[in-house]
This record gives C-alpha cells, structure tokens and sequence, in this order.
C-alpha cells in the first residue's frame, strides 16, 4: 500500500490516551494554599511511583502530586509500552558504564521489576500487564558481535535469554529483514502505559495521596526551613519535594547542563485479522526492537494492532519544545515505509493513529539523580526512553535521599555519578545534528563508526534514536 494512503485517516492522537471507557475523570487543580509532607512535580510515572511509594512506607505521610496537564498526559501516555527491567537502558549499555555494578544493577532492576508486577496485581490495575519478554532483531551482519556479547554476558548474570538464528528467530516472528535475534524472555512486560498510570493515580488516591490537575509549578523557593510551591492559583508548602518533570523546562536550573528534550514518534496500525498475523506469526506476542543504531520498537496490543516506532529521534535546535512538535508527517511517512520493508506480507494494513511525545534524554542514556535545597529537594531524570520500571527504581532513591537513608541504592557508582554535561547552545545543537548524521552514516555503512563517534565513545558520549 501507498504509506502516504495508508496514513491519510490516522487519527493525530496518542493511541494509548485515546481510550474513553479507561479515561478517569478529571481531578480539581489547585486553589489557595496548602501545607505538605511531600510534594511531587510531575503526573507522570516517575510522580505517581515515588507517591504511591511514599504512603507504602509511612501511611501518615501527607503527600500533594501537582500535574501541569492530566495524570499520563506526556511521557507517560506517549511510550510504547515496554516494561523492561533494565535499570541502564539495556544491558550493553549498563556494561559500557558500569561493568564492575552490572550484576548488582541486573539483581537490582529484577527485583524492582517483580515489584511492579507484584503492585498491579495488589492493587487490581487493569493495564494489560503479558510478562511475554523482548525480542531484539539483528539485521545486518556487524550487528551480530554485540548480540553475541549480550546473549553471553546475559546468560553469566541469570538471565533467561536465548540467542536464535535465522530459521529460528523467523519462526518466533516472520520477516525477511532478520538475520538473528536474541530473546529475553523473562524480565520484560508489554502493558497499556495509560492505564497503568490511571491506576496508580487510583491506588494512590485510595492511599490519601492529594493529587492536583491542570495545576502546572511555575517557581520553586525556599521558605524558612521548607519549600514554596506556586502553581497558577496557588501554592505548596512543603518539606521536601520531588521532582519528576522530565524533559520539560526543569525547577532546578543546574538539570538544563544535562537534559535535553528530544522527540519521539509512533503509529498504531489497525488491528490485524488472524490471516495477517498467521503471516507474521508472532504467537508469543513479545516486544520487538532492531539493533541499528536508529532502531525501531514494536509490540502488539490487545487487538493485535502492531505499534510501530523509533528510528527518528528528533531534537530541534535550540532545544525547543512546541505542542505542535508532537506531530510529524516527514517521520510518520519514513516509519510506515520502514513497516512494510520488514512486513511485506502487511501490505494491505492501514494506521488508526500517528503521535509523538518528548523524552529526557541525557549523555549516557539512562537516569541520573541528585539533590538540591540543601537536600529538601531531588530528583530523577534521563530516563532516555525506558522508564516504565526504572522509574519505579528512581522513585525509590529520591525517596532515601529525602530521608536521608544509606541504602544499596544509594551507595551506586550509577547513582551518585552525573553524566557528562552538553555544551550549551549553539554548539549543543552542532554537537548533537552531527551526532543523529553520523550514526545514520554508520547504520548505512557496515556499522562503521567514524572519528567523530568514536571520540565520543571515549568521553562516554552518545545519542541515538
């Protein structure tokens, strides 16, 4: 089929927030003032885990959640899905960074994982929740060496993960682009993000957690020994806060040296009727990902719809952020054309929805973390895309850093390191438009990465779809 045909009644909307009988009803945005234990920054998950968490530990803790927006409305809602336990955006990436943490952070990232899973099942969440694990495809040969790797190195820290070749990852799913795969299957989840977020807002809600909409945090400043919230109409006391703001403008100026707001894209497909997905097999219904430097996730959802994206990570100079940056037709038309490359046998399937949302994304792709106001204040970011679990994990630790706990979260290299800052604008735009140019390069020649890459990869550098 024409992509441009196949898009042309694709409804401009998050697939996963467009789902009205799940929808909760709005919560009131806050009015005058209030006084709190905790205040939290953010409706997302990284907001949502760190106030369910907080009431978990001290029930008579009074906790305030503040969202700009609605509960799930960006990161939160936009994302594929993919619950993984990593902790380090992925295994090769944890061993580059910290290979002498990577069992305790592969232990550490199963048993937060175990948790959530524990957690929407205690609090009855109805998100979907299928542990069917994640399936990463090689395509080109150079891709191969670091399969191997991962599939080794996996397999020494317990995982349950198994390498195929050709025949056999074509058997698990059918498509003529793959050479071999590597399957984790355990420690991986596909869930409906939305309503997992209504659900925590519901679990949280039913714990005593105050939870404000439409009530976005404008200014941050001390107030004797707390802080002073100010939303719109009106304020937070509080005595400690947590930030869990992503890659929107960020309450703590010293974040800006490290984030920066990048957009990511996706497509809904219509759902399959059993004759497709009898061509394509995938009967054990696992998330998939390429292993390109700009790479692309898919999974299947309850309709056995296909959610196509990634490949295009698009940062736009000057590190703006516009509502209307959430669409982009040049990216939608390259992911369909991508989708019928590897699923030729789909030729006839059509797309329901077409989105994109931002990501925080930092040097070293995956969270870091801190305090600020004399500690009264931390915070967790740089999730780079893979934070439906880790930000369980990252609510963990904002909450030992307010409470003034050593822990083995704590205690981590990846925890108490920061990752290298950007430069600042322009040359942070430079740096990063030759970065996206060069990894397209390397994707289209063998995997060759040239003298600008590898420089980076010497700093500990690096960015990526």
């Amino acid at each position: 089929m024409d992509p441009l045909k196949a898009l042309a009644d694709a409804e401009r909307k998050p697939y996963w927030l467009d789902e009205d009988p799940f929808e909760p009803e709005p919560l009131p945005r806050i009015f005058g003032h209030t006084n709190a234990d905790l205040a939290i920054v953010g409706g997302g998950f990284s907001g949502l885990w760190t106030a369910l968490l907080a009431k978990e530990r001290d029930p008579g803790r009074d906790v305030v959640l503040l969202e700009g927006q609605r509960v799930g409305w960006a990161a939160t809602g936009r994302n594929g899905g993919f619950c993984h336990a990593s902790l380090t955006h992925g295994l090769a990436n944890g061993l580059e960074r910290w290979p002498y943490e990577i069992a305790d952070l592969h232990r550490l990232g199963v048993e937060n994982f175990n948790a959530i899973e524990e957690t929407i099942a205690r609090y009855g969440i109805d998100c979907s929740f299928e542990r069917t694990g994640e399936l990463n495809v090689a395509t080109e040969e150079w891709q191969l060496d670091g399969m191997h790797e991962v599939h080794t190195i996996g397999r020494e820290l317990g995982a349950d993960i198994e390498y195929l070749d050709r025949d056999q990852v074509r058997a698990e799913v059918n498509s003529p682009t793959y050479i071999a795969g590597v399957w984790e299957r355990g420690d991986c989840a596909m869930i409906d993000p939305a309503r997992l977020a209504w659900g925590l807002r519901q679990a949280c809600l039913s714990l005593g957690v105050r939870i404000y909409e439409h009530s976005p945090i404008k200014h941050i400043v001390k107030d004797g020994a707390a802080l002073r919230l100010t939303a719109p109409y009106g304020t937070v006391r509080a005595n400690r806060v947590a930030l869990g703001t992503g890659a929107f403008s960020p309450l703590l100026r010293r974040l800006r040296h490290y984030l920066a707001p990048v957009y990511d894209y996706a497509l809904m497909t219509e759902p399959l009727t059993e004759d497709q997905l009898d061509a394509i097999g995938w009967k054990n219904r696992q998330g998939m990902g390429d292993s390109a430097n700009q790479f692309h996730y898919y999974r299947l959802t309850d309709e056995n719809s296909i959610l196509w994206g990634g490949y295009d990570a698009i940062y736009y100079n000057g590190g703006r952020v516009k509502v209307g940056y959430n669409q982009r037709d040049a990216t939608f038309l390259t992911l369909a054309e991508h989708f019928y490359e590897t699923f030729p046998q789909l030729e006839d399937v059509r797309f329901s929805h077409k989105w994109g949302g931002l990501i925080d994304t930092c040097s070293r792709f995956s969270a870091f973390y801190g305090t600020g106001y004399g500690s009264r204040l931390a915070y967790a970011v740089g999730y780079t895309g893979l934070g439906v679990a880790a930000t369980r994990f990252g609510a963990n630790v904002m909450l030992d850093l307010l409470d003034g706990l050593d822990t083995e979260r704590t205690r981590l290299r990846m925890v108490r390191q920061k990752p290298v800052p950007f430069p600042p604008e322009p040359v942070r735009s430079g740096v990063i438009q030759l970065t996206r140019w060069s990894l397209a390069r390397a994707d289209a020649n063998g995997g060759n990465r040239n003298l600008w890459l590898r420089t980076l990869d010497r700093f500990g550098l690096g960015f990526d779809s």
